[in-house]
């Protein structure tokens, strides 16, 4: 199963070459950013996933901070990075051990104590210094102990994110130990509300949507781009089923954010995917279906979200506009074969009454209970009809299948010499499976598992 978890998110800042991107990429061992590929994420910042134990949490990466900058980018850079303290869980405020402490350093100390954020003060490049009585001096900053690190070398930088995430996965580990937790219905079915996330690009009627669909003007629509800042929690029941509505605000394309509340969004708008149970991609129909919608959509199904795609405002095209959006969505959409598509008008209403039975649909998918003997019953026949393509003088041997996992379903496969399956032949397996258990609207992870041939010599 998924973890629905928000994850935690640390701030890094400091002035100008202390170190901060070198820490960012030691706390993301490298890795690439959340959402490279989608809007919002400008040059001078970065965000990337951290882990601590089983615990993920997002790591920001701010430009050089100057917070007595008047004028020019140096300005609104500090903009940038007030907003992610104010955003932030805890923020890591990194200093120069070699250089001391500077005027800049005594400014951002001042704003970070006034913000009231949990903060931690990190001296980098105190290498040989943990004794030393050089780390003194930085106490003046008035934030507490100095943590001395090396952000190139790695040195204490475990301990730091320890102590930085501590109390926020204490907390979490408190609620997954509550008296409620683990509870599951009946029929093995998660006994909790459906939490729907409205994503998409600004402006494609998310927040009117929500407001049709709970029947009230809960959330802000106005026919502005970026009018919603944050993730708006609803809760509602619709029969006998609980929701809650997640209203994101939209992801923009790279370059067109000018905003500081509309860069820091981003943020909240990846947290509400990963912690949602069903997603709901919400596209302007009379826009057409752009690259940036095919950006998010790629980043819900990395999440392994179950998704929902709405074609909104289908309304206000004509006939001809609608194939040719179709056109375009089987082009740049093909990956969500899987998704069930609604063709819908959020602001007069129409088309909108489908949309929580398809959501439902998704979420029983996603977490459905697929038994051993029809998996393998269902491969076999898979393979009598049409069997893997030989490699060489051997054919893959595929013995039985079961699952791995919910949230996305996830199907291994036994057998022999199945390093050798083709992509092209695992997804015709995966359409097998969907149709054998009718999977519409999660994705589907295929594996498979070779066994091992105990009469293989080891020529090592």
């Amino acid at each position: 199963m998924a973890d629905t978890r928000f994850k935690p998110v640390v701030a890094l800042v400091g002035r100008t070459n202390v170190g901060k991107s070198t820490l960012f990429n030691r706390l993301t061992r490298s890795r690439a950013a959340l959402v490279a590929n989608i809007s919002g994420l400008t040059r001078d910042r970065h965000y990337g996933e951290g882990r601590v134990g089983d615990y993920p949490y997002i790591v920001v990466d701010t430009g050089g901070f100057e917070p007595v900058a008047t004028r020019g980018i140096l300005v609104e850079m500090a903009r940038q990075t007030a907003q992610a303290i104010a955003e932030s869980d805890v923020v890591i405020f990194l200093v120069d051990g070699r250089e001391g402490i500077n005027a800049h350093d005594h400014e951002i100390a001042r704003l970070l104590r006034k913000s009231g954020q949990r903060v931690l003060l990190a001296v980098n490049k105190a290498e040989g210094m943990r004794d030393h009585a050089g780390l003194a001096q930085f106490h003046e900053l008035g934030l507490g102990e100095p943590h001395p690190i090396s952000a190139a070398h790695g040195d204490g930088v475990s301990a730091l994110a320890d102590e930085a995430l501590a109390p926020l996965l204490a907390e979490q580990a408190a609620e997954a130990a509550g008296p409620d937790s683990g509870a599951a219905g009946e029929e093995g079915a998660p006994d909790h509300r459906i939490k729907l996330a409205i994503a998409g690009r600004p402006n494609v009627g998310k927040s009117t949507l929500i407001n049709t669909l709970v029947g009230e003007e809960r959330v802000i629509a106005y026919d502005l781009p970026g009018t919603t800042r944050d993730a708006i929690e609803i809760e509602f029941e619709r029969g006998d089923r609980r929701y809650t509505l997640i209203d994101t605000a939209g992801l923009r394309r790279r370059g067109k954010v000018f905003e500081t509340v509309e860069k820091f969004s981003v943020i909240k708008t990846l947290q509400a995917i990963e912690a949602a149970n069903v997603v709901l991609l919400l596209i302007d129909a009379s826009d057409g279906i752009s690259d940036q919608d095919a950006h998010i959509a790629g980043f819900i199904t990395e999440t392994g979200r179950a998704l929902v795609v709405g074609l909104n405002k289908w309304d206000a095209i004509d006939r001809e506009q609608r194939e040719w959006v179709q056109r375009e969505y089987e082009r740049k959409l093909r990956f969500l074969s899987f998704a069930r598509v609604l063709n819908l008008s959020a602001l007069k209403g129409q088309g909108v009454g489908p949309v929580l039975k398809a959501v439902d649909a998704a979420h029983a998918a996603a977490f459905a209970k697929l038994s051993t003997p029809k998996l393998t019953r269902t491969l076999q026949a898979a393979v009598e009809q049409q069997p893997p393509p030989r490699k060489g003088i051997f054919r893959p041997k595929m013995r039985y299948a079961h699952q791995g996992g919910q949230n996305p379903p996830r199907i291994i496969i036994h057998g022999n010499a199945l390093d050798a399956v083709p992509d092209s032949y695992r997804r015709y397996l995966e359409g097998q499976f969907r149709e054998a258990f009718k999977l519409a609207g999660t994705p589907l992870s295929v594996e498979f598992k070779t066994s091992h041939n105990p009469y293989l010599k080891d020529e090592s």
